[in-house]
Parts: structure tokens; sequence; C-alpha cells
């Protein structure tokens, strides 16, 4: 008889959607999102202990306003992720962060680039919880890594490989 393997820590996703739009817009944005950070979680080779994470599908002026404050860059972008502290500050699951996606944003980025909002909030939502786990994308060598990591991650969900479009519109 062999062993049974450990179980999966306990990840704790929240979904905030501050933004209406998003319902109206991504019907199923619930599972999406969750599908795409659980996907991303799972298959980033990181040991994670039981944790919890937060997602929220705000507006271009919420993520705009966090913009300004936390990086003092004016405007939205498309994704911010806020990781939590290395801490345990209580019992229970560790804050991993916050994910927060900006709809009109990614709603204009997704048309541009001809993608559906659905693979690009997934894509994002990967990108961001790969931010938590420590992933960076400054460098050449790290970026590659992550974007590798990226697309295999997406390829499970179904969604092509987001930088191979970008590649292609481009020349």
């Amino acid at each position: 008889m062999s062993p049974r393997p450990k179980p999966a820590p306990a990840i704790v996703i929240d979904l905030a959607m501050p933004s209406a739009r998003w319902r109206r817009s991504l019907p199923g944005v619930k599972k999406i999102a969750t599908e795409a950070a659980n996907a991303a979680l799972v298959q980033s080779k990181k040991r994670i202990p039981p944790a919890e994470l937060s997602l929220v599908l705000a507006d271009d002026a919420a993520v705009a306003a966090l913009n300004q404050r936390w990086r003092g860059r004016a405007g939205p972008t498309n994704v911010l992720s806020f990781p939590g502290g290395d801490e345990f500050s209580s019992p229970g699951p560790r804050l991993l962060g916050d994910v927060v996606l900006a709809y009109g944003t990614v709603s204009r980025e997704a048309k541009a680039q001809g993608k559906t909002l659905a693979d690009h909030a997934r894509h994002l939502i990967v990108h961001g919880v790969l931010h938590l786990l420590g992933y960076d994308h400054e460098a050449d060598g790290p970026a590659r890594r992550m974007e590798r990591l990226e697309t295999r991650i997406l390829a499970t969900l179904g969604v092509s490989d987001p930088y191979r479009v970008r590649e292609d519109a481009h020349g």
C-alpha cells in the first residue's frame, strides 16, 4: 500500500466585486476569477501554507486611486498586486495579499488585443497571484521565467499564450 499524498493546503479566495460592470459584461465571472487564482496557486510550484487571498474586481477610478496612493503613479492600470505580510499575525491562514483588476482598462486592452474579456481577466489574475507568490518581471531572466509559468498555467485554463499574441500583433 503506497502512502497517501498530503492534501493541498487550504487556500481561501475572497472575491469582491465593487464594480457591477464585471458581472454584467462577463457571465460566470466568479468562477472564471477563482479558477484562474486557484490554477496559479496550485501550479506555481511554491509551497504555500494555509492562506487567504483577496481578488477585487473594481473599476478604473478605484484602481487609479490605489495606483496613486501606493505606487505614486497617476491613472489606472490593469492589475495591482499587494502582497500580505510574511509573518503570521494571528492564528489561521496567512494573508497572501490582494489582487485588484480595473474593469475599464482590462476591457479596453482585451478589445485592442483581440482577446476575450474572460481570457484577459484570467491572464491578469494569474499574473497578479504570481506576484503575490514572489514572482517578478523587473529583470529579463525572472521575466522570462514568470512569462513561461503564466503561459503554462493559462494553457490549463484553455487560454492561448498571451505573449505570443502580443508579439504577433506587433510584427
